[in-house]
């Protein structure tokens, strides 16, 4: 792979996985919306934006493609459901002073994969993978000893979005065009909710003057240019490399929720999160094995 095309895909690799990293600022800068309020108006519009953005950025054949396996819109409607819990419990995670409990969820998101694997489709589990999910266990059982709390937020992230990346590797259609798909089913959902219960901006006459307005319809475009950016650093890295690039979202999560936000994060949370740290250790040096011995052979 040429120089120019690593460079390029660790610039655009590094600006997704901060973008992401730097979400709770968005989330707090609307945070006197209810949870439920800025989830429906983060469908609407990351439709609105998606449908643009698909105008302008084509995709030859998606549609028809789709259309020829509507197996797959099912998945979608599925996997429409579990994005829009995760981004539900993760902005009422940010919003609700729970930060270190997602960032503990994106940091173990890797192992729960291997595990979705291994339960759902029958995939084998080398000797390291085995010992990096044990010793995050071993981080969550610490924490429900130590705190006295199952860390349900952290768990709840991690499987959402790893039963979300699962169930789109079952219909396999382009990030874009499958996020907007998404959010075309979720459309008439967020529409009817907003309609009866919508509390913020979104209600007023002056909906479209209200500054806290504009944060909202932010919402789109927040969503979906590092999905962009991600889908074009994904063509100019090995997998392998973006893989590792991930730990800067929860890491950044973690730095914010500790040293902006002030959230408590003790010696007992931080011995769960060392076992975890040390099972990602585990995991990303198995998956450099792994992918030496593919190159050397």
């Amino acid at each position: 792979m040429a120089t120019a095309d690593l460079r390029k895909g660790y610039l655009l690799g590094l600006t997704t996985f901060c973008i992401w990293g730097l979400f709770p600022l968005y989330f707090k800068a609307v945070e006197q919306y209810s949870a439920l309020e800025i989830v429906t108006q983060r469908a609407i519009w990351s439709a609105l934006f998606g449908s643009l953005v698909l105008l302008l950025w084509r995709h030859p054949g998606w549609w028809q493609e789709l259309l020829a396996h509507p197996k797959r819109i099912g998945v979608l409607m599925i996997s429409s459901v579990l994005i829009a819990s995760n981004w539900l419990i993760y902005v009422w995670a940010v919003n609700n002073n729970h930060m270190v409990e997602a960032s503990l969820g994106y940091y173990i998101n890797p192992l729960v994969n291997v595990v979705l694997g291994l339960l759902i489709l029958r995939e084998r589990l080398r000797p390291l993978q085995w010992l990096a999910v044990a010793m995050a266990a071993l981080g969550v059982a610490l924490q429900l000893i130590t705190l006295g709390e199952f860390p349900w937020v952290s768990i709840a992230l991690a499987l959402s979005f790893g039963t979300y990346g699962l169930l789109r590797k079952q219909a396999p259609v382009a990030a874009l065009p499958g996020l907007v798909v998404e959010t075309w089913l979720l459309l008439p959902i967020a529409l009817v909710w907003l309609l009866a219960f919508g509390e913020g901006a979104s209600t007023q006459a002056a909906f479209w003057t209200d500054p806290q307005a504009l944060w909202l319809m932010a919402a789109g475009p927040v969503t979906l240019i590092p999905l962009l950016c991600f889908n074009a650093a994904a063509r100019h890295l090995p997998y392998s490399t973006l893989g590792f690039l991930q730990y800067i979202t929860p890491t950044l999560l973690l730095a914010l929720a500790v040293l902006v936000f002030k959230e408590p994060f003790p010696a007992d949370r931080q011995l769960a999160f060392f076992c975890i740290w040390a099972g990602l250790a585990v995991y990303s040096y198995d998956a450099w094995r792994v992918v030496g011995r593919s190159a050397v052979a």
